[in-house]
């Protein structure tokens, strides 16, 4: 999720508009390979759907899992999910601030692991190689680090329809908006290498897949509204807000037509497995 401040998240918005994000999860969660014994971090970890599910696999053995985001009511959703397994826990910390925990910071974690936050973790250009220094230390040697972000071209119509709108009704126009309120940073396999072999790390698997995807019940009006959260804030009026959703929603609607009555969203992926040497 994103970093810690204002709270723009809600997990019945997420259920009603991204609830696909968790279920499309498969192959980052092959690459973590799972053992019934590991330490697991997960960084960023939403309402806890997937920790529910390593949590099952984990209480066969000694293993736990300590799930970190930045938004508290995603960690709330996540602990009354996941109340019936002690062996997960949850902590509301920012993954731009882990370096500033110790708890996080001792190398006991076997694994690391993260789905569908790092490019709102990464969106700062300064926290970057921080961030994946911070995650080098959390690891024992030898340990893992798994993630699925959105790769470079992610959900690129989705983006430009609401910083048009946006713009149109800023006094700053776009430079203003981008600058100030565009929420995302989504890099290509090149980047995602370089920055975890600058960071300590052996990359062993990188990929960066287009992997189209049905938009969730709330259509691409809900998507807009709850991920482009961020980007509608840098217009001050409700009424501005409300306009410039409703446009972009509009235009989306054409362009993500599946010719089935449904929505299609182009959906980006950035998987890399990387190991701490």
């Amino acid at each position: 999720m994103a970093e810690q401040g204002e709270d723009h998240w809600d997990s019945g918005d997420y259920q009603h508009s991204a609830s696909f994000v968790p279920k499309l999860a498969g192959k980052v969660t092959q690459w973590l390979d799972l053992q019934k014994d590991d330490v697991i971090l997960d960084i960023g970890c939403g309402d806890g759907i997937l920790n529910l599910e390593f949590a099952k696999v984990l209480a066969q053995g000694k293993g736990t899992i300590h799930g970190i985001d930045s938004s508290a009511a995603m960690i709330d959703a996540a602990k009354a999910l996941c109340k019936e397994y002690p062996n997960a826990t949850f902590e509301v910390v920012d993954g731009t601030e882990i370096e500033k925990h110790p708890s996080l910071q001792a190398g006991t974690f076997t694994k690391a692991f993260s789905n569908a936050a790092m490019h709102w973790i990464l969106r700062r250009e300064a926290t970057r190689l921080s961030f994946f220094r911070a995650v080098h230390a959390a690891l024992a040697p030898g340990g893992t680090f798994a993630f699925e972000m959105g790769g470079l071209g992610n959900v690129k119509e989705m983006a430009a329809a609401l910083l048009a709108a946006c713009a149109r009704r800023h006094p700053g126009g776009l430079p203003a908006v981008a600058a100030g309120h565009y929420p995302w940073f989504f890099p290509d396999e090149a980047w995602a290498t370089e920055a975890l072999e600058q960071a300590g790390f052996r990359v062993d698997r990188v990929e960066r897949e287009w992997r189209p995807t049905a938009a969730d019940k709330g259509g691409v009006e809900g998507w807009c509204r709850l991920f482009g959260s961020i980007i509608l804030e840098s217009l001050e009026s409700e009424e501005d807000r409300e306009a410039a959703v409703r446009e972009a929603a509009e235009v989306l609607r054409v362009v993500c037509d599946d010719g089935r009555g449904g929505e299609m969203i182009s959906y980006v992926r950035l998987r890399a497995l990387a190991t701490k040497i």
